[in-house]
């Protein structure tokens, strides 16, 4: 018997207030990725189900101890006492294809709104080759009622920026889930170079995140390894001006 494109083991099947579907998969910088895990692990959030799917590589990953497992995505939830409840995607990879792409989408989706979610917020990586000040964060919404709400935050809604619009699920989510679930989202992208992982941007996308979601979250640890990348940039960019003044001299007769 052939295997379903994609598979769903569910652990259980919550029962949710209001849940918002918070999105973070792999992608530019892996931002979303490393907020969404953070969340997740400061949240102390509860895994209720796997996706399996043959629009993921072939391979398995390795545990720290040495144990394999199956290349996955995962949803968790939280019962949040201050607000809303979450739902939360994180996982090893996007899908490879573009009907990979929507195929996943359109199932996790359907999962939240099964589980009585009617908002999204997505969140992702906008490559802009910057290194320095700190990271900007820009939003795009389904409904211009979100807006006012997330530029209150600071969060810059550009008419040009991105300008080849938002790839992959962080705008997959919030397009399908507008058009055919009556899904209403925003998608937070924190400004960063794409050449590496980027916890100073992961960070300034939870600073928004956290205060829009209504969630008890120490951003502490994750200021830690935005303080090492920050000092890494800082190099980066005393050795880019050393090779500028270099060459500059090299015209000197």
């Amino acid at each position: 018997m052939a295997m379903e494109p994609i598979l769903v083991k569910f652990i259980e099947k919550p029962d949710l207030t209001d849940p918002v579907l918070v999105e973070g998969l792999p992608g530019v910088g892996n931002v979303g990725k490393i907020a969404a895990e953070y969340l997740v692990e400061k949240l102390n959030a509860t895994k209720f189900a796997e996706i399996y799917s043959k629009h993921f590589p072939p391979q398995v990953l390795l545990r720290g101890d040495g144990l394999i497992y199956l290349v996955r995505n995962e949803l968790y939830y939280y019962r949040n006492s201050g607000g809303r409840d979450l739902i939360l995607l994180i996982g090893d990879y996007q899908g490879l294809t573009a009907d990979g792409q929507y195929d996943l989408s359109y199932e996790v989706l359907r999962i939240a709104k099964e589980l009585g979610a009617r908002e999204i917020l997505t969140l992702g990586g906008y490559a802009t080759g910057r290194l320095e000040g700190v990271p900007r964060v820009f939003g795009a919404a389904t409904h211009s009622h979100l807006i006012p709400k997330y530029t209150q935050y600071g969060v810059i809604f550009s008419e040009t920026e991105p300008g080849g619009g938002i790839v992959g699920a962080a705008g997959l989510l919030l397009g399908l889930g507008m058009n055919f679930f009556d899904m209403a989202g925003v998608c937070l992208m924190g400004e960063t170079t794409g050449y590496f992982s980027d916890p100073r941007s992961a960070r300034e996308v939870l600073k928004v995140a956290v205060r829009a979601l209504e969630v008890p979250v120490d951003l502490t640890d994750i200021e830690e390894s935005a303080r090492r990348i920050e000092e890494i940039a800082m190099r980066i960019a005393a050795e880019e001006e050393e090779e500028e003044g270099r060459r500059d001299l090299g015209y000197i007769g």
